[in-house]
């Protein structure tokens, strides 16, 4: 019961804010940045303004979607930034081992004891604010899970029979890290992808609300908060949807992803079904 629940309600909450993100134009009647009007500055809630306004008179809802597009996309090419760089060093290292493994592993323990957020703000200091520089950031600073679960599976996965046969049918090491161990750990791989795009969008949030994301007058949700910040007395609504917004997408994708872990586990499915 728990596992289906994780699956389709996880699944469901990440397929409506994909669905409204694409098709954001069909669903809004006020431009994001260019519709900015005083006159209708921090309107509550209402029939033309759903989410109602921000200090500059601009429709919350339509900036909540058009939002939402950042944060997919960072949370999407960040995390496939993070699994290429992750599975190139987990499974070189756990497949050749000697020095090039005690490189690695030496390099990922470094990776995971810097605080992934001072390193992206460091990274952003240095390239300056701006999705390219954001993507950059994050796509460079949590790749030490994958690897480390690259690493292991690739451990115990070349002893295997089929590893061995290519071996003797004179497979370059090259071609059976790719066509025998790489698809034999996918699932593992899928799961902590998922688990690492919600980590993604907060940081990107995180970012965004410290100035170092996207550069304004284009929504992130980020940017929305830093926005609102100094309207929480009188116009609360400018940051309750943007925060809602954020954590409705982390929880889908953490309930997508725990319930992808338990359907791609065996003994887990078995016992929860």
């Amino acid at each position: 019961m728990r596992l289906r629940f994780n699956l389709l309600f996880g699944g469901a909450i990440c397929l409506i804010i994909l669905t409204l993100g694409v098709f954001a134009p069909l669903f809004v009647h006020h431009d994001p940045v260019l519709d900015a009007n005083l006159m209708n500055a921090e309107l509550p809630p209402n029939a033309d303004f759903w989410f109602g306004t921000d200090s500059q008179g601009r429709d919350v809802f339509s900036r909540v979607l058009y939002g939402s597009r950042v944060s997919l996309t960072v949370g999407v090419v960040s995390q496939l930034i993070n699994s290429c760089i992750g599975l190139l060093f987990g499974i070189s290292a756990g497949y050749i081992g000697g020095r090039w493994d005690e490189f690695v592993s030496g390099l990922t323990n470094v990776m995971l004891s810097i605080p992934s957020l001072i390193f992206a703000l460091a990274i952003m200091a240095i390239l300056g604010p701006g999705l390219g520089s954001l993507l950059i950031a994050l796509g460079l600073t949590n790749w030490s899970w994958t690897c480390r679960i690259a690493r292991s599976s690739a451990l115990s996965l070349k002893s295997q029979g089929y590893v061995q046969a290519a071996k003797t049918l004179g497979y370059s090491d090259i071609r059976i890290m790719i066509t025998q161990i790489l698809p034999n750990m996918i699932g593992p791989i899928l799961v902590i992808g998922t688990l690492g795009m919600g980590d993604a969008i907060l940081a990107e949030a995180a970012l965004s609300y410290l100035g170092l994301g996207i550069r304004p007058p284009f929504p992130s949700w980020g940017s929305m908060l830093t926005d609102a910040r100094e309207l929480i007395a009188v116009a609360p609504w400018a940051a309750i949807f943007p925060g809602i917004a954020i954590f409705l997408t982390v929880l889908g994708l953490n309930l997508f992803g725990d319930g992808l872990r338990d359907y791609l586990d065996p003994h887990m499915r078995t016992r929860k079904a």
